[in-house]
């Protein structure tokens, strides 16, 4: 299997449901982000790495290449 991350992930605030599709980064995580409707900090939640994969439609990067490389072992 070939396949690539997605980068792009749209972020929904728990706090005033804005969402925005933001190009997440491939060489950091992303701790904070700053709501553009409410203005509200948000932070990762639980054991969660970045911003993305706790309010995000589609998990970080890294996250996306285990997740690529588990499947593809089990294939």
């Amino acid at each position: 299997m070939n396949k690539k991350a997605e980068l792009n992930s749209e972020i929904t605030c728990p706090k005033c449901g804005h969402k925005e599709v933001k190009t997440m980064p491939t060489d950091s995580c992303q701790w904070f982000y700053q709501c553009n409707g409410c203005k509200e900090i948000l932070n990762p939640i639980n054991d969660d790495c970045c911003i993305y994969c706790s309010y995000g439609t589609v998990p970080c990067p890294p996250v996306q290449l285990i997740q690529i490389d588990i499947v593809s072992r089990k294939s």
